[in-house]
């Protein structure tokens, strides 16, 4: 566990979207700096875990921002974000990355923005990322010089500094974006890891069970462990825990196979707290075809399962494969298939993974890991 680190000020966290994998960060880690003794805020649109995130000791200023184009919405929250006389604003999306980076000359703080993915037509330039999106020319207009012109706008009047939870992203933020390396920081995400972790049986074999979790887009190709568990028997039940425009697909998928219900394949929808759905489960799975540093995936790993995988973005800095899992290539469901059978087949080395899986956590990518390291980077920007 590293040690607590000693920064004192106030932060402002700026966020735009009401959930999805940078609104989950953003709460989890501002409960974390608060229950630290610093003054966090929050500014953004209300969210599932606003209580939770002011239960803790923070504030959360309720402003939203629903377009690129509402400027109304973007004045409003600079506005806050100003009044509230931050030491450091840390942004953590597109939207509240341009508003906040823009305002840089007003806020006199220093800025920080956390890069949390990559638009889908720009996905396979990140090393080991399939193109997961339609090409298109504002991607390089607005994601590529946009962002580059933004940093260096923001750089020129304070302090400014990019964080981004994997080295994968932040090759491409170097060589494709063209942020200076000097001001880029690698912080890994992090989760809690439980007292203790179901690591899984050392008996005889039972039919392991599955979870995965996301959000249901193309993306995310949940439809390929569909694809996987058609091709190996003997599987225990499948949860598949997510929204979005691909759960009806899945659905419809399920009812047609006879797969659906307690003891098959369950489409739950997003879940308040997915500890449950891992505590259930033997081995996690992963389809994604972009990903840069997923939070599900480690909060599995925190349980102490073991991780079947696609080799993609920034996964493979977590999960060696055969070490704490099983990595596979994208778009391969006989490759998939076969990584599931060989975990249905051997409990021993489910448990092996799983209990290496925990630890690989526990070592780099626990939340006090993940805080401790955007405090030094405060640090930084404040010094």
């Amino acid at each position: 566990m590293p040690a607590e680190h000693r920064w004192r000020g106030r932060v402002v966290h700026v966020l735009t979207q009401p959930g999805g994998g940078p609104a989950d960060h953003v709460s989890a880690v501002a409960a974390a700096m608060a229950r630290q003794g610093i003054e966090v805020h929050v500014v953004g649109p209300a969210s599932p875990r606003t209580e939770t995130v002011r239960a803790a000791g923070a504030a959360w200023h309720t402003v939203a921002v629903t377009s690129k184009r509402d400027a109304a919405g973007a004045l409003a929250l600079a506005r806050v974000v100003r009044g509230l006389r931050p030491d450091v604003v840390h942004l953590h999306d597109r939207r509240a990355a341009w508003v906040g980076r823009l305002a840089a000359p007003a806020l006199q703080a220093g800025v920080v923005h956390t890069v949390h993915g990559v638009a889908d037509g720009l996905s396979d330039q990140v090393a080991g990322n399939a193109l997961v999106g339609p090409r298109r020319r504002r991607d390089d207009l607005y994601y590529v010089a946009g962002e580059r012109w933004a940093t260096r706008w923001s750089a020129r009047w304070t302090r400014t500094r990019v964080v981004t939870p994997s080295r994968a992203v932040a090759d491409f933020l170097v060589h494709r974006v063209g942020v200076d390396p000097d001001l880029l920081d690698v912080v890994p995400n992090g989760v809690e890891v439980p007292p203790v972790g179901p690591v899984g049986p050392a008996g005889p074999a039972r039919a392991p069970a599955l979870v995965w979790a996301g959000r249901l887009v193309p993306a995310k190709r949940p439809g390929a462990l569909l694809d996987a568990v058609e091709r190996v028997s003997g599987l225990g039940p499948v949860v598949i825990a997510g929204e979005g425009p691909e759960r009806d697909l899945l659905l419809r998928r399920v009812a047609a196979t006879g797969w659906r219900g307690p003891g098959g394949v369950e489409v739950v929808g997003q879940l308040p707290d997915l500890a449950p759905a891992l505590a259930a489960a033997d081995v996690y799975v992963s389809t994604s075809a972009a990903e840069n540093q997923p939070l599900a995936m480690l909060q599995a790993m925190a349980h102490g399962l073991p991780v079947v995988a696609t080799a993609v973005g920034g996964v493979p800095e977590v999960v060696r494969d055969g070490v704490e899992g099983l990595l596979v290539p994208v778009d391969e469901p006989d490759a998939l298939g076969g990584a599931l059978r060989r975990l249905r087949d051997d409990p021993r080395l489910r448990r092996r993974l799983g209990t290496a899986a925990r630890e690989r956590v526990a070592a780099g990518w626990t939340r006090s890991h993940c805080v401790a390291g955007l405090l030094r980077t405060y640090d930084r920007v404040t010094a």
